[in-house]
């Protein structure tokens, strides 16, 4: 089996410092579904970053898809980063755009047509809650209606790979839970699905998810489970 990604003795650095990451080694496989969890200041965010090619290591080799993205050129990194679907923790909404707009961006950079991608888009947003905001812009949306086109945008194009850093920080525990479940039902599509969390309920809630934990900028897997393909997954009631 292919892999989505593999991490090899990576090391990142920022500038003259102490290493954020050391000795980081894994495998993601298709279809799978992963808890990045740790302390704060662990390095999850940094991880998420490599993965989802916004930050080159500073040492060490990462395979996306079954290329070497450390030393591929910087034109090519675009057509790799539209396969990955990114939740960033900070939104990163465009401001002038209506939730439907947002949500419907990835689409539009993928040529669908307007008629095709008004259902999927409405489905979308029925799915998170928001039909009767679709109009509005994100000043005009709570946090957590913000995260929830975030995390729509991100999902809505069917990503190989999502990525998503502390997702539903900004949401009651109900919503964190039906949000799961749109994740685990992409999984289901196909998606290898990696969530940074710090929220012990929340790793609770999917049986055969596996667990990538990280310790002061080292990985922590003692059972050897980021080697092998994924269990089924069973999302609990």
């Amino acid at each position: 089996m292919q892999s989505v990604a593999e991490f090899d003795n990576v090391g990142l650095r920022y500038g003259t410092g102490s290493e954020t990451l050391t000795d980081i080694s894994f495998t993601l496989f298709p279809g799978s579904f992963y808890f990045l969890t740790g302390p704060s200041g662990a390095g999850k965010t940094s991880l998420l970053k490599l993965l989802y090619l916004s930050l080159r290591p500073s040492r060490g080799a990462i395979r996306m898809f079954g290329h070497d993205t450390v030393t591929m050129t910087r034109d090519r990194l675009p057509g790799f980063r539209r396969r990955i679907g990114v939740v960033f923790q900070d939104f990163r909404l465009v401001p002038h755009l209506t939730a439907f707009d947002n949500i419907a961006l990835p689409l539009r950079i993928a040529g669908i047509t307007e008629k095709d991608l008004q259902g999927p888009v409405s489905e979308m947003l029925s799915w998170i809650g928001l039909s009767e905001r679709a109009e509005a812009r994100p000043a005009m949306l709570s946090g957590g209606e913000q995260q929830r086109v975030a995390i729509a945008r991100a999902v809505i194009g069917r990503p190989e790979i999502l990525v998503a850093d502390e997702p539903t920080g900004n949401v009651d525990p109900e919503m964190a839970v039906r949000l799961l479940q749109l994740f685990a039902a992409l999984n289901r599509l196909g998606t290898t699905v990696v969530v940074a969390t710090h929220d012990i309920h929340l790793l609770q809630e999917i049986e055969g998810a596996q667990m990538m934990r990280l310790e002061k900028g080292r990985l922590s897997d003692p059972t050897g489970s980021l080697k092998h393909p994924p269990r089924p997954l069973i999302l609990k009631n």
